[in-house]
């Protein structure tokens, strides 16, 4: 019997099947991308709010004021107390008796600057009252750290979708669950648009980051699948389509001016997904781990049809693993000395590799600028980390490029760090280099990830070690934020030893360049 990877060359390893089935799922990544980073145009800031004063709405409708007169006649005159009104109020409330002409001399010939103050709680006003979560939900002052809570949940999601969602698709199969995680990101995302509390709004977008975690690390192990050794490069091109979500995002902020526009336009196309059913088949590798060889060769047949190929008469079956089937464990990953060596270390460079991508983007962003160009541009630095592994990872293999993405970004980090400010552009240049090598590690991670698990064990394994991706991600931003507070390039110290000794690690890793992808335990135990 011959072996799935002799059937696939036959049938055809990248022909147009494989192509279009490239091309479709690739989609994924820019809806992916859109959940991933949503939360800078979802929260934008809100600049221009104040505290309304209990009485103030309906003494403004009384005398017919605006509402910035409304902000001229109750809040500015308070200035004189180095006070603008968004955190605090006036500790008054405004009846019938108040003049519009001179709310305030109501309180008689006291000075407005010792009049008491009382904490605002719930009555703000906002000049755009629908563009952001924040005015939406008042997440403003004491209510600020929220906005971080909803990323953080969003993570946790990400973080949930990977054990959950990786077991399943080990166990039911990748096509089907990637199409129910499609509809469930659709489903929560029109929710979350439309949630009437800040409570519902968090439970949703939790499980919609679940279902986008799953809709992303099925669809990159179908089309790892299908396609041969000396073609898992689209693992990385795959990547590429990440970014172009990343570029294509800020000019749907721009265009769409309510937050809850914005959410349905990064949600609803995923529904469009659910078309797939019909032209994506089920992984042939996956069904011959679950000991379903005639359809999978059905499957190999109807890819050679559409390659222009035809397979050989006596392929009437393929080599199935050996291996007992069972549900995939944490266990599995760790029973065996390579299989253990590969897991713990691809976990610590997932999570050093989120960290540290997450903290530079954060960093940059505080300088401040135009939102839109300033993402669009973050965004556009990401394309020539794809175009760098194209050209190289064929060429030198995969552990070099690696481990010198991950020590270039540690150095470049270390080298930011104590960089004097009076050269602000080469301190910007520096730490750009370190987010383009990181974006290097970031993606390689990936091809390398699919390509140290046997196919029993590769959904689950690929998930659970990225889940490492998304406790970075949670950490990220305390991390920064916490030692910028003692030093501000003191997270770039951190990064930089996190990066180096990534770096290190990976070296440790076997070699896959041009190697089948293990169908066995025992063929990554072989792996040198």
């Amino acid at each position: 019997m011959p072996s799935f990877d002799e059937v696939l060359k036959e049938a055809g390893e990248f022909g147009r099947f494989q192509k279009r089935v490239f091309f479709l799922l690739s989609q994924t990544g820019i809806t992916f991308s859109f959940l991933f980073a949503s939360v800078v145009f979802l929260g934008r800031a809100s600049d221009n709010f104040w505290c309304r004063i209990p009485g103030a709405a309906e003494l403004s409708e009384r005398c017919g004021w605006t509402l910035e007169e409304e902000r001229n006649f109750t809040v500015l005159p308070l200035g004189n107390k180095s006070f603008s009104g968004d955190c605090e109020r006036l500790d008054v409330s405004w009846d019938a008796s108040v003049s519009c002409a001179s709310p305030l001399a109501h309180y008689g010939n006291h000075s407005t600057g010792n009049l008491s103050l009382t904490t605002c709680h719930d009555n703000w006003v906002y000049e755009q009252p629908h563009s952001s979560i924040i005015s939406e939900y008042n997440l403003v002052c004491g209510n600020a750290w929220m906005l971080d809570l909803s990323q953080a949940i969003l993570n946790l999601g990400f973080l949930t979708g990977a054990f959950v969602l990786g077991y399943a698709a080990d166990r039911y199969g990748r096509i089907l669950i990637y199409l129910l995680s499609c509809l469930g990101v659709g489903i929560c995302g029109v929710i979350v648009a439309f949630a009437p509390n800040f409570a519902i709004f968090l439970i949703f977008r939790f499980l919609q980051g679940m279902f986008g975690k799953g809709t992303w690390m099925t669809c990159y192990v179908i089309v790892t699948e299908i396609v041969g050794s000396d073609q898992r490069i689209v693992g990385i091109v795959i990547q590429m389509f990440f970014t172009l979500g990343i570029i294509i995002l800020p000019g749907i902020a721009y265009l769409i001016p309510t937050w809850q526009g914005i959410q349905l336009a990064i949600s609803l196309p995923n529904f469009l997904f659910l078309l797939y059913y019909w032209v994506v088949p089920e992984s042939p590798r996956w069904l011959l781990t679950r000991r379903k060889g005639e359809k999978a060769l059905k499957i190999m047949r109807n890819i050679a049809k559409h390659n222009g190929k035809f397979l050989s008469p006596h392929y009437s079956e393929i080599t199935i693993s050996n291996e007992e089937v069972s549900n995939p464990s944490f266990l599995d990953l760790v029973r065996t000395p390579q299989m253990r060596r590969c897991t713990l270390i691809l976990m610590y460079a997932w999570f050093a590799s989120a960290l540290i991508y997450q903290g530079l983007v954060m960093r940059l962003g505080i300088v401040g600028g135009n939102l839109y160009l300033d993402f669009f541009i973050s965004g556009a630095v990401e394309l020539p980390a794809a175009l760098l592994i194209i050209v190289t990872i064929d060429r030198i293999g995969r552990r070099l490029p690696f481990a010198i993405s991950n020590i270039v970004a540690g150095i470049a980090c270390l080298i930011t760090a104590f960089l004097p400010e009076d050269i602000s552009w080469l301190k910007t240049t520096v730490a750009t280099l370190g987010r383009l090598s990181i974006t290097i590690a970031f993606e390689v991670v990936y091809l390398v990830n699919t390509e140290l698990y046997p196919t029993m064990l590769r959904n689950f394994g690929v998930s659970l070690c990225s889940s490492m991706c998304d406790l970075g991600g949670i950490i990220a931003p305390f991390l920064l934020f916490r030692l910028a507070a003692i030093w501000l390039e003191l997270p770039l110290i951190i990064f930089s030893i996190l990066a180096v000794v990534c770096g290190l690690l990976v070296l440790l890793l076997p070699e896959t360049k041009g190697i089948s992808l293990p169908e066995t335990v025992e063929d990554v135990e072989q792996l040198s």
